[in-house]
């Protein structure tokens, strides 16, 4: 019924004393502010001002009006600067979720980053497997969920719908063998999967183990898994005192290595692709999309298997301008699509 225009007449007439005096400080022309205050006359149901001569005074109501006016108009100039900030990355917070291995490699290098370039950005990071974080990200828990998809399988595993996020590729992240350092096989160059079928095995994440699954059932056998452990640092102690033998990621033999365990290539090769996942409207949010560019620019210093960011040194346009006219143009990009687009899909 009131709107901003209607409160800001209300208290130039309030601090001016008069329609014209008013008009000249607001900038609108004597006649504009009488129409305006009939208007608001006639919306609200009483006389706001009466006339004293050359000059007004406010009626009841019409201070009632003033009144209100002085702190919505604060609060609404307050919400202004407040996102003129976030706009400039003067401010903004955005949350990120990752899983372990990611989490001690690609991320503290992209907060950094934010921190360094941003430091008005807060950023705060919680730790999460899929399609938990993805879960979390449709909740709206989340701006930012760093997963993860092996190869051959879609990213959600049909646990969790992809149609409303935008899939932001990271990296290439190579699997090899963990075997103990007296093992038969530990100077082998490469180790072909069918040739283990006798041994021993030890099973990380829930994903990660349906990987060892499949990777054997490809190579004709049921691995005989004696344990399992989502904690890779525990992964290694058991390989290193020869309880078994496991596949590992690259990101974790960045930061999680054993004296007592050799990693080996693997034939046929295996690997798994590291994204970055968040929602079209999230990617314009300007705090949101220079995290992003900080993942990418982190996951190229990583660097694990010859990674397959294609963002620029700077953040990418469609991260600076929003959906740019391509909104319902959306895509999930698999690896063999990455030559061929953008950095960003949408």
């Amino acid at each position: 019924m009131i709107d901003t225009a209607g409160f800001r007449v209300m208290r130039a007439i309030a601090e001016e004393g008069s329609f014209t005096a008013a008009a000249l400080a607001l900038g609108y022309s004597q006649p504009a502010v009488s129409q305006m205050v009939r208007r608001l006359e006639q919306r609200t149901g009483t006389a706001l001002v009466e006339r004293v001569g050359r000059s007004v005074r406010l009626t009841e109501a019409g201070q009632v009006l003033a009144r209100h006016a002085v702190s919505v108009l604060s609060s609404l100039e307050a919400a202004e600067e407040e996102i003129a900030a976030i706009a400039g990355l003067r401010a903004g917070r955005v949350r990120l979720a990752a899983f372990p291995s990611s989490a001690s490699t690609l991320v503290p290098t992209a907060l950094a980053q934010v921190r360094r370039d941003h430091p008005g950005v807060s950023v705060s990071f919680s730790e999460a497997e899929p399609p938990e974080s993805l879960a979390s990200l449709r909740a709206g828990d989340c701006d930012i969920a760093v997963a993860f998809s092996y190869e051959g399988t879609d990213l959600a595993r049909g646990e969790e719908s992809l149609d409303s996020f935008v899939t932001y590729p990271l990296m290439e992240d190579e699997v090899h063998l963990a075997l103990p350092k007296g093992h038969p096989r530990a100077a082998d160059p490469v180790v072909r999967i069918e040739d283990l079928a006798d041994e021993d095995w030890i099973a990380g994440c829930p994903r990660c183990r349906g990987h060892l699954l499949q990777v054997c059932s490809n190579a004709g056998f049921v691995p005989r898994v004696g344990f399992e452990t989502e904690d890779y640092v525990t992964v290694m102690s058991f390989v290193a005192n020869g309880l078994g033998i496991a596949l590992v990621p690259g990101l974790i033999m960045r930061n999680t290595r054993h004296p007592d365990v050799v990693t080996v290539p693997i034939e046929p090769a295996s690997r798994r692709t590291v994204y970055a996942v968040t929602t079209p409207d999230l990617q314009r949010v300007p705090a949101v999309a220079a995290t992003l560019d900080a993942l990418c620019a982190s996951s190229r210093a990583v660097d694990a298997s010859g990674g397959m960011c294609r963002a620029d040194d700077t953040t990418p346009d469609v991260l600076r301008t929003g959906l740019d006219g391509h909104e319902g143009h959306r895509r999930h990009l698999m690896p063999e699509h990455v030559d061929s687009v953008p950095a960003l899909l949408i």
